[in-house]
């Protein structure tokens, strides 16, 4: 089961995320006459971009009328989830998937909105804005293979997708993907600023920064090689790397940092569902 280039498909919300994912559906040829987005908050320019590609905006869902689309994205916040799922459920049908990327927001809470449709909660990254998204997925028990390969189509469209079984281990995979993008920013924050420390010009070492952190994970994508061999590809036998490494990797280095820093965000994303 593929989703039709010309089916109709309704979002919620277009903010970075869901805006990522409809570009990405668009790039692969879906046709944009098919697409409503629902989104009160946009302002004039944002509205005028969508409707000058072909794209019908509402801002409500009573605009959005009452006919069943065949995929509806819901890319709201999630503490908006409670005001906008009571809602949705007169527009997804027993044929209709819907797929919702809200952080901590669980699949027996969406079931209830849309007891008669396919329901898929998926994380994705902000690197899905570059087609370079990870996203992990699961479904309820209404998501048939048909339904599963087309929500991996709607979702593949952004970057790689891994499915779990176990809902329990997405709060994990959102402190770890869905969160992680925001540590590698701060990491090359932190390498420009002791840069400067350094002595290095601000521009320069943010340059540095940027492109170093930018071209290692040109490295690591594929995942050919695992990043400790590359890590160690990178380090002589007491050279800088490795007088840098004894730091970074002693018992009060960075992995029991980055380890407290995971489980703050997993036990903030139960808090939220």
């Amino acid at each position: 089961m593929m989703l039709e280039r010309a089916e109709p498909l309704c979002l919620l919300g277009a903010g970075k995320m869901g805006s990522a994912l409809l570009n990405g559906w668009l790039g692969w040829g879906f046709d944009p006459g098919a697409v409503t987005v629902v989104d009160p908050g946009l302002d004039a320019a944002r509205r005028t971009e969508f409707t000058d590609r072909g794209i019908t905006v509402v801002s409500s869902m009573e605009e959005a009328g009452t006919r069943e689309f065949r995929a509806v994205l819901l890319a709201v916040k999630p503490q908006m989830m409670g005001n906008v799922l009571p809602s949705t459920g007169v527009i997804a049908g027993p044929e209709t998937l819907v797929v919702s990327v809200a952080a901590g927001i669980r699949l027996d809470m969406l079931g209830a909105a849309f007891p008669r449709s396919a329901v898929v909660r998926a994380m994705p990254n902000t690197p899905a804005q570059v087609g370079m998204g990870m996203t992990v997925a699961i479904g309820n028990e209404r998501v048939t293979s048909d339904f599963h390969a087309l929500a991996g189509a709607l979702l593949e469209a952004v970057g790689k997708v891994a499915w779990i079984e176990d809902e329990s281990l997405m709060d994990a995979v959102t402190a770890v993907s869905g969160s992680g993008p925001a540590y590698v920013f701060l990491l090359a924050e932190c390498l420009a600023e002791a840069g400067r420390k350094a002595g290095l010009p601000a521009d320069l070492a943010e340059t540095l920064a940027n492109q170093t952190v930018a071209g290692a994970g040109v490295l690591l994508d594929g995942g050919a090689i695992p990043a400790a061999t590359l890590r160690q590809n990178v380090t002589s036998p007491n050279g800088t790397t490795a007088a840098a490494l004894s730091v970074l990797m002693a018992d009060d280095g960075l992995q029991p940092l980055m380890d407290r820093a995971v489980e703050a965000a997993r036990l903030r994303s139960i808090e939220l569902g």
